[in-house]
Formats: C-alpha cells, sequence, structure tokens
C-alpha cells in the first residue's frame, strides 16, 4: 500500500488542539494501515510556541520539504498576521498537493494564499464575519462542521478538524478503519447534528437548577412528546408562567425555541444518518406530518427536508485498502 504523506504546517502561536486532533486521526489511521505518514514542518525547522504556551518541535523545515499528498493548515492567533512567506510558502505547497486542508481559522491563511477564491469555505463561527468581509471572493459558510469544495477542505472551530480528518479517512480507507480512529479516541465518527457548529445545547447554557437542566435533557431525548409550556411546567412542578420565566432566564432561550432547535436538530442527524423516510422522521422528532416539518426547515435552513438529506447525507463509498 502506498503511504500517503499528510503535513501539518506550524507557525508562531498555533492553536495545539488544530494541530494534534487530525495528526492523532490520520497517525492513528496509518498506525493501523501503514496508510499515511504524518509530518509537521516550520519555517527554518525551528520549534514554535502554540498560543496556549505549549512548545512543538517540528519534523521538518517547511522552506525545503516536499509538497505532501495531503497539506493541513491549522489556525490559532498567529493567522491573525501571518508572515508573508508562510503564506507564500503554504501556496507552494498546496499547488503540489493533492487536497489542502485548514482548521478553523487556518482558512484566513488559504484565503491569503489565493486558494479560497470562489470556494465555499467555513471556519470558527466567530470569525466567519471577518473571514467573509476581509475575502469578499470566498463564499463564507458559518454554519458547517466542514466544507468540502473540490481539493480544499476547510473545518470550524478547533475540535471540528477531527470531524473534518475523519471524513477523509473513511473517504480514503472506508468507513471501518474511520470508525476504529473515532472509537480510540472516542469521538463520534459523525457528531450528531453533524453539519451544525452548534448543537440545541451548546447553543443555550445549561439551567442552574436542577429541575430545569433535567427538563432540557427531557426535551432533547424525547423530541416526539408533548413537548407544550403546559406539559413542561408540570414535569418541572411549576406553573407555566413561573416556568416559562425561569427556563428563559437560566437558559437563555424561551422554552419553545428550545423545543424547536431541540426538534430540528434531531430531524437533521436522522435524515443525516439514517434511511427512515421524511414522514417516518417527521413523526419521531415531534412535527406530526411531513408538512410541518418541511416549514420547519424553510424557516431556520431554507431548505426542505429532502434537499438537506440530499446535501448533507454521507455519501462514502467505501474504498478497499488493498487497492491504494
Amino acid at each position: 500500500m502506498t503511504s500517503r504523506d499528510v503535513l501539518i504546517v506550524l507557525f508562531e502561536s498555533v492553536q495545539s488542539l488544530d494541530v494534534s486532533g487530525p495528526l492523532e486521526v490520520f497517525a492513528g489511521a496509518g498506525a493501523q494501515s501503514g496508510a499515511y505518514r504524518v509530518l509537521t514542518a516550520a519555517a527554518g525547522g525551528a520549534a514554535v510556541r502554540c498560543s496556549s504556551g505549549l512548545r512543538l518541535l517540528p519534523d521538518r523545515d517547511l522552506d525545503v520539504v516536499e509538497p505532501p499528498h495531503t497539506l493541513i493548515v491549522p489556525g490559532g492567533l498567529g493567522t491573525a498576521r501571518p508572515e508573508p512567506g508562510l503564506v507564500r510558502r503554504i501556496a507552494e505547497l498546496a499547488a503540489g498537493a493533492q487536497r489542502v486542508v485548514s482548521v478553523c481559522t487556518g482558512a484566513f491563511l488559504l484565503a491569503e494564499a489565493g486558494l479560497l477564491a470562489g470556494r465555499r469555505a467555513t471556519t470558527h463561527w466567530a470569525y466567519a464575519g471577518s473571514l467573509a468581509r476581509r475575502f469578499p471572493d470566498v463564499e463564507v459558510d458559518a454554519e458547517p462542521i466542514f466544507v468540502r469544495d473540490g481539493p480544499v477542505a476547510t473545518s470550524a472551530g478547533v475540535t471540528a478538524g477531527i470531524d473534518l480528518a475523519l471524513a477523509l479517512v473513511e473517504e480514503d480507507l472506508g468507513r471501518e478503519a474511520a470508525l476504529l480512529v473515532a472509537r480510540h479516541l472516542v469521538v463520534f465518527l459523525r457528531r450528531p447534528g453533524g453539519q451544525a457548529q452548534f448543537s440545541a445545547q451548546l447553543a443555550v447554557q445549561a439551567a442552574e437548577r436542577d429541575v430545569l437542566r433535567e427538563v432540557q435533557h427531557f426535551i432533547v431525548a424525547h423530541p416526539d412528546a408533548d413537548l407544550s409550556v403546559q406539559a413542561l411546567a408540570d414535569r418541572a412542578a411549576l406553573s407555566p408562567r413561573q416556568f416559562a420565566r425561569s427556563f428563559s432566564a437560566q437558559v437563555g432561550q424561551t422554552p419553545g425555541r428550545y423545543v424547536d432547535a431541540a426538534r430540528l436538530e434531531e430531524a437533521r442527524r436522522r435524515l443525516e444518518d439514517s434511511a427512515d423516510g421524511v414522514e417516518q422522521i417527521a413523526r419521531a422528532c415531534g412535527y406530526g406530518t411531513a408538512e410541518s416539518m418541511r416549514r420547519a426547515f424553510v424557516r431556520a435552513l431554507a431548505v426542505s427536508p429532502a434537499e438537506y438529506r440530499r446535501r448533507f447525507r454521507p455519501l462514502v463509498a467505501p474504498v478497499d485498502p488493498a487497492s491504494l
């Protein structure tokens, strides 16, 4: 089997998890199959200090290393004012690479190098607006965990680099190989609601009161239940008015909006990961009818459930490792 070189670019004030997340995925898959050789490189081959203070010693000198199969550009504080030489070298290596990947704000370096012009891309949700303003020729989508546009792939904030790396391993070696790595790292092969940077739980805060946290958990676990304010208030042993006021104050969102987000997230996950029909998913997620779910999707995502499934359901065919 031919080993594919995966080169991770290092620079001052890089985000350590942007480096180590994809590195662990490809190194783990390489240890199983010999399919990857993972290398790091920095200008002059010198050690760099991460934004957290961690020091990393690269394997190679970025200035002389050969173009790899997969070039990974992480993010971090060092992307704010990158050295022109770093940007030029990324562009040179990308020209000889078969695919180019960014993690988090590494997308800014790809954009600086002209690699995202005319392409769709994502980055950390907090920096998506800045990326779009600085590089108007890039179609920035703040929603997905990662975006593939031809040979260029960009991922969202920090740990999303793991999601993208797993997807690339699945593309190269098949689902079982990627699943084995995911299990070893104790992460999802495809996280629930995997196309969204936010889940219903991450987008809001957890309530301080135990009884309200239990209601939050119940909503997520039982989207098909009666989740009216009256029913939820009964579960919390509060009057509807007390419940709605306390929930909104502690969660930062009304009960109704939280329920809507939880149902939408579960429906998205099922569209991505199951073969269930739209009618079946609508019932399981508390919408009642396919038309009600369609209206919710169009209102929140501007696409129908069928179109969402077409765009986002993984269609990766397993690859026989022996053929690589």
